[in-house]
C-alpha cells in the first residue's frame, strides 16, 4: 500500500538514491520511500564486478556488487518503503509525483523529493557515425551487462571507440574472456578515464591505443566486418588521407554519459549547460524548493564514493526540509573560471564548510587552483577525467570581503 503521508521520496536506487534514503531516515524522516523502475535495488552496481569501489567511503577495495550490498542491507534494515518495478511518469514543480506499477497509477505529494536517476550512455546516433546499421554495435555498458550478468560474449574481435572508464574496463574484461581488443580509438589527445584504468586495463594488457583518431565509417551490412578510422585535426575533424581500416566483428562505444534528467526538466528544474544536470546549492537543492538532486543525474562522477556522499547530503537536507526547518540563504555564486569546465555546487551560503567538486577543461602540469582570493592549492597534474575536490573551510570563508556575491574558481598555470 502506497501511503499518502510521505516525508521524503527518492527516485532511483543506485548508490546516490540508496544513500539519500538511508540518510533521510537517519535524519528523522519517518516515512521515506525509494522508487526504482528495475526489479532490484542497486542500479548498475551489480554488473560492475571489477574492484575499485569503496576506497574512500569504506577505506576498502571492493567490487560493485559488494559495495551495493552494504547499502541494500541498510535500506532493508532501516525499514524504508521500497517500490520496485515502479516508473515515475510525471513530476511537477510543486512536488506532485505520478507513479505507475502493476498496481496501477497513483499521484503522490511528498514533502521532499530527491532526484537520483543516474545517467545513460551516449549512442551511435549521439555522435553520428556514418555507415550501415549492422549487428555488433554496442555501448560499453550494454556489453558489460552481457558479459558480467547474462554470460554472453558480444564478439571476438573488438574495436572500442572512446576511452571512458567503462570502455577501458571492458577492454580488460573482454581480453580476459578470450576476445581480442584490436584498438581503443580516442578522439582526444589524451585518455578520457581514470589514470588507474589507463594503466591497469590498457597498458598492462598491451592493448593498442590510437589517440587523436575517430571512427568515420562502419563496414558490414548484416554484421560488423570492420571500421574505418582516421586521424583528426585540432578541431576534431577527420584528416583526409589518414584513413585506415581495422577488421573486427564488434564496435563498442564508450563516448560519454548523459545525466538522466527528463523528470528534472518536467519539474522546471534549472539544468546546467555544461553538466546537463540540475543546478544545485550546497544543500544539493535545486531551484524548486523541496526538490533535491544527487549523483550522476547532477554531474557524471568518476568515483561511486563521491556519488554516495552527495546522496547522503541530499537525503539529510531533504529530511530537514520535510520537517519544516528553514533553509539558509544561498547568497554566493561559484563560477567556473580559467581552465575550469564546471563547479558543483553553484550556490553556497559562505557561512559553513563546504566541499566543492570541479573538472578542468584541459590537462595541465604545475597548476594553482584558486577560489576567488580566499584559497589557493598547488597541484602537479590535472586532467579532465579526474574530478577535483576542494574543501572550503570556515577559515577560508572568513577571508571573504563583506558583500561578496561571487567566487570564481580557476586553474592557472604556475608562473
Amino acid at each position: 500500500m502506497i501511503s499518502d503521508n510521505i516525508d521524503v521520496l527518492v527516485i532511483g536506487s543506485g548508490p546516490a538514491g540508496m544513500a539519500a534514503a538511508i540518510q533521510a531516515k537517519e535524519s528523522g524522516s519517518d516515512h521515506v520511500f525509494l522508487v526504482e523502475r528495475a526489479e532490484e535495488l542497486g542500479g548498475l552496481l551489480s554488473q560492475c564486478i571489477h574492484n575499485g569501489f569503496g576506497l574512500i567511503y569504506f577505506n576498502e577495495d571492493m567490487t560493485g556488487p559488494e559495495y551495493g550490498q552494504r547499502f541494500v542491507e541498510k535500506v532493508m534494515d532501516s525499514k524504508i518503503e521500497v517500490l520496485l518495478e515502479t516508473m515515475v511518469l510525471r513530476l511537477t514543480a510543486d512536488r506532485k509525483v505520478t507513479l505507475c506499477n502493476r498496481n496501477g497509477v497513483k499521484t503522490l505529494s511528498p514533502k521532499s523529493i530527491v532526484l537520483a536517476m543516474g545517467c545513460r550512455e551516449r549512442t551511435r546516433e549521439s555522435i553520428v557515425i556514418p555507415g550501415y546499421r549492422p549487428a555488433g554495435i554496442f555501448t560499453a555498458g550494454t556489453a558489460q551487462r552481457w558479459v558480467n550478468i547474462e554470460g554472453y560474449l558480444p564478439g571476438k574481435e573488438i574495436v572500442i571507440l572512446g576511452s571512458g572508464d567503462v570502455g577501458m574496463i571492458m577492454a580488460r574484461r573482454l581480453t580476459l574472456e578470450g576476445a581480442r581488443v584490436k584498438a581503443v580509438v580516442e578522439i582526444l589527445p589524451y585518455i578520457g578515464g581514470l589514470i588507474r584504468n589507463e594503466v591497469q586495463c590498457l597498458y598492462d594488457f598491451k592493448i593498442p591505443v590510437l589517440l587523436e583518431h575517430t571512427v568515420i565509417n562502419v563496414l558490414g551490412i548484416q554484421r560488423v566486418q570492420g571500421v574505418t578510422v582516421a586521424r583528426v585535426d585540432q578541431n576534431r575533424n577527420p584528416i583526409s588521407g589518414t584513413e585506415k581500416s581495422i577488421d573486427c566483428d564488434t564496435l563498442l562505444l564508450s563516448v560519454g554519459l548523459i545525466p538522466e534528467n527528463e523528470l528534472s526538466f518536467m519539474a522546471g528544474v534549472n539544468l546546467g549547460p555544461i553538466t546537463g544536470g540540475p543546478l544545485v546549492n550546497e544543500r544539493m537543492e535545486t531551484n524548486r524548493p523541496g526538490i533535491f538532486a544527487a549523483g550522476n543525474c547532477v554531474h557524471v562522477n568518476d568515483l561511486v564514493d563521491n556519488v554516495t556522499l552527495e546522496g547522503e547530503k541530499a537525503g539529510q537536507n531533504a529530511a530537514e526540509h520535510a520537517s519544516g526547518k528553514a533553509a539558509p540563504k544561498m547568497g554566493i555564486r561559484l563560477e567556473a573560471g580559467e581552465n575550469v569546465r564546471y563547479v558543483i555546487p553553484q550556490m553556497i551560503t559562505g557561512e559553513r564548510e563546504v566541499t566543492i567538486r570541479l573538472r578542468v577543461k584541459e590537462p595541465e602540469k604545475g597548476v594553482i587552483l584558486k577560489v576567488g582570493d580566499i584559497m589557493t592549492k598547488t597541484l602537479k597534474v590535472v586532467k579532465p577525467s579526474e574530478m577535483l575536490n576542494l574543501i572550503l573551510s570556515e577559515t577560508h570563508l572568513n577571508r571573504m570581503k563583506k558583500g561578496t556575491t561571487q567566487l570564481v574558481v580557476s586553474c592557472q598555470k604556475k608562473g
